[in-house]
């Protein structure tokens, strides 16, 4: 099959194509998974923290990708799914099923948790193997290529969204406007009418895309938002936005951080922390970590009732380098996502 290879990390700086476009064996499930043929895969910010060395796939060469939809070519006996079925792949691979996390619907906490395109082959090729278990369907009224960003973009957001506790009426802020803040503003105007949401991005065309899809304000990073804001999801990968949106949060207000790792760009931000001026009068901060199998599937159920509908861009496999750099350098608008 056709693949696209990631075999080192390097820095996207430098190196333009990281991924390199080749033939390799068709996959070979075990008794008990899925073979699957892929049409779609989404592009994510993960892909870029894996290739440059932020957290590095415990081996080498590897198949990135883990926003997956396509059709089930091979099926185990008894398996829910059947020959011919449209299924999406997450990032949550498996999980033990055994440890306390897993028993209280915490398997993204799991010690043994493991991901797709990370700690096995993911979705940048034309099949791939998965645990039925860990494998959803698609409902019927979204395409292969809407689907694709909720399995990670969505479904992180969804997560995001229920860490924060807001209430309907209270202020949201969303510090970045990519994949997954463009979907989690939809849901939060579905769930939560009455709230007015502020974004935060440095990028004019992202203030104005979300200004499009019904944000109250946008401003850039440091702008002073029309009132204090009672939750504030960050989906960047640099501290700034950490820095400058806790200053702009109401007490007891809660920052959510979704984000896997974070870029030190400027070393000195870090030291910029401020208590009084950042965590005092009971503010929190919580990081998001990988997503359960719940929030997957209650996400696509919801997006499809809503409906919430991704602005994406398509790429050919092989385009996958030109995608990732394009991400790497912000020039997003909605979700990226290979044609396979």
């Amino acid at each position: 099959m056709k693949a696209m290879l990631l075999h080192h990390t390097s820095d996207l700086s430098k190196n333009f194509t990281p991924l390199e476009y080749t033939e390799v064996p068709d996959p070979i499930p075990n008794e008990s998974e899925l073979l699957v043929q892929v049409s779609m895969c989404g592009v994510c910010h993960t892909e870029l923290d894996e290739i440059e060395g932020r957290m590095p796939p415990p081996h080498l060469p590897i198949i990135l990708g883990h926003q997956i939809v396509g059709r089930v070519v091979k099926a185990p006996s008894g398996s829910s799914f059947q020959v011919g079925n449209r299924v999406g792949i997450a990032w949550i691979a498996t999980a033990c099923g055994k440890c306390n996390y897993c028993r209280t619907g915490f398997e993204n906490l799991c010690p043994d948790f493991k991901a797709t395109g990370r700690d096995r082959n993911g979705g940048y090729a034309q099949f791939t193997v998965s645990d039925p278990l860990f494998t959803f369907p698609i409902p019927t009224s979204l395409s292969d290529a809407q689907a694709a960003p909720l399995l990670c973009a969505g479904a992180i957001g969804f997560r995001s969204l229920r860490l924060s506790n807001l209430q309907d009426g209270q202020v949201l802020g969303l510090a970045g406007f990519g994949a997954s803040a463009h979907l989690v503003l939809q849901l939060a105007r579905f769930q939560f009418p009455h709230s007015s949401i502020y974004v935060f991005s440095r990028s004019a065309s992202e203030r104005q895309f979300a200004l499009d899809l019904g944000a109250q304000w946008a401003g850039a990073f440091g702008d002073p938002p029309p009132q204090l804001l009672n939750a504030i999801i960050d989906t960047t990968p640099v501290w700034l936005p950490v820095i400058e949106g806790l200053r702009f949060l109401a007490p007891g207000g809660r920052f959510i951080i979704n984000a896997i790792r974070k870029e030190v760009t400027d070393q000195s931000l870090l030291t910029t922390l401020d208590y009084p001026t950042h965590l005092w009068m009971e503010k929190e901060v919580k990081s998001v970590a990988n997503v359960s199998r719940s929030d997957v599937s209650d996400f696509l159920e919801l997006a499809a009732r809503i409906p919430i509908l991704p602005e994406y861009q398509e790429y050919a496999l092989e385009d996958a380098n030109q995608a990732l750099i394009e991400l790497k350098n912000r020039k997003i608008r909605g979700a990226k996502i290979l044609v396979v």
